[in-house]
């Protein structure tokens, strides 16, 4: 049987725990940093049945989604116990937007030569600014376990490296034959591995409030001491103004994305929308930041029932601040660079902080991500989301 909130208090209070108690044992009293995963496996050696351990995550990985046993939704419930209240969230949230390990060691050879390939993640620095590529061709650049570490790396070498002013993430070109020698902005997540069980819950977590969230609040460098908050908001991060560059289509992660940059520039005709209604789970947090774009009706209608929208036309105006001909991306991506950073960026985080407060304070993004935890993990595992991928893409006759 899938496991409940009942269940983990009752094994929190056979080891005399609290989740609060349970937090400051695992972080030393929230003075040391631990990423999602790390903070998991602690627990789960800490009070074992609490959530599942790394052998039975193994274990569970083997297992197309339809076969799974559920014991991800454990690691849902607990987060979402966590994220819920206001010390144990916030510091939480400050943990996964550290600069990751691999960044750390990889920082001196991409300010040295500006550039690293991280396989499926390409980082360029070209004069002021870091290109972000993603470079999943097979899979129209969408997004898995496998891209979501690098792509992470990726943004922390553009938010560390002191020589760049503006992130630009981008996709690359694809092998599809359909768009064969074409840049794909992005395809949101890859079904076809979400299909055979090759995509944990923790994806969704680690995602928005992994690079997703850097994206939009900046990092912590690594000599930064605690974590500081003043007003509901996050204090002495480092943040870059960020562009995407969208061609063909944002398809769900990829339209996710747009909500968090701060200039939008699209290639005419491509493909906007959000296809959660058709896929049965929540699109990261654009519940939350989709309506400040279009209203609530449109965001509704976007993600309930799969509402698009195409760059060129009057409507999707409100999601890109620029419409380019085929062909004429990287002039417009010069273009717009040199905007940006013409006149200096010494305003620009600051900016970004004060827009950021009224829309978005900390507190409301912890509650919102403490909700999506439980539900999240919840579509994750349900019938429903397998019936979905065998109806809506033929998941059943893809091969990995």
């Amino acid at each position: 049987m899938p496991p409940t909130v009942t269940d983990q208090i009752e094994l929190l209070e056979q080891a005399g725990l609290s989740v609060p108690e349970l937090y400051d044992e695992l972080t030393d009293g929230a003075t040391r940093s631990l990423r999602l995963e790390e903070l998991l496996y602690a627990a789960a050696e800490r009070v074992p049945g609490l959530v599942p351990t790394p052998a039975e995550m193994e274990a569970e990985r083997a297992r197309p989604l339809a076969e799974k046993h559920g014991i991800e939704l454990a690691q849902g419930l607990l987060l979402a116990r966590i994220l819920a209240l206001p010390r144990e969230g916030r510091h939480l949230i400050g943990a996964m937007l550290r600069p990751t390990a691999e960044a750390l060691e990889r920082i001196e050879e991409f300010r040295a030569t500006g550039h690293v390939d991280l396989g499926p993640v390409r980082v360029t620095r070209r004069g002021s600014a870091g290109i972000l590529e993603l470079s999943n061709p097979r899979h129209l650049n969408a997004e898995d376990c496998a891209t979501l570490g690098p792509t992470e790396c990726g943004v922390d070498l553009i938010l560390l490296d002191p020589a760049i002013e503006v992130g630009v993430m981008r996709g690359a070109v694809v092998d599809h034959p359909r768009y064969a020698g074409e840049r794909v902005f992005g395809s949101g997540i890859n079904l076809t591995h979400l299909y055979h069980g090759q995509v944990d819950f923790l994806f969704y977590m680690t995602r928005d409030l992994g690079y997703v969230n850097k994206l939009y609040r900046g990092i912590w460098e690594p000599d930064v001491g605690a974590v500081q908050y003043s007003g509901g908001a996050l204090q002495d991060t480092v943040e870059k103004l960020w562009i995407a560059a969208v061609e063909r289509f944002a398809i769900g992660g990829g339209c996710q994305l747009l909500h968090v940059m701060d200039h939008v520039i699209a290639t005419r005709g491509s493909r906007l929308y959000l296809p959660a209604r058709k896929e049965g789970i929540i699109p990261g947090a654009s519940n939350l930041r989709l309506p400040r774009f279009v209203g609530d009706r449109a965001a509704r209608q976007a993600i309930l029932s799969g509402r698009e929208w195409t760059a060129g036309e009057p409507d999707a105006a409100l999601l890109c601040d620029e419409v380019v001909e085929a062909g004429a991306m990287d002039s417009a991506l010069a273009q717009r660079i040199d905007a940006l950073t013409s006149s200096g960026l010494i305003n620009a985080a600051a900016n970004r902080r004060a827009l950021r407060i009224g829309q978005e304070p900390i507190d409301l993004f912890r509650e919102y991500m403490a909700t999506f935890a439980s539900e999240q993990a919840s579509c994750h595992l349900s019938p429903a989301l397998v019936r979905n991928l065998e109806q809506h893409w033929n998941a059943h006759r893809r091969t990995l």
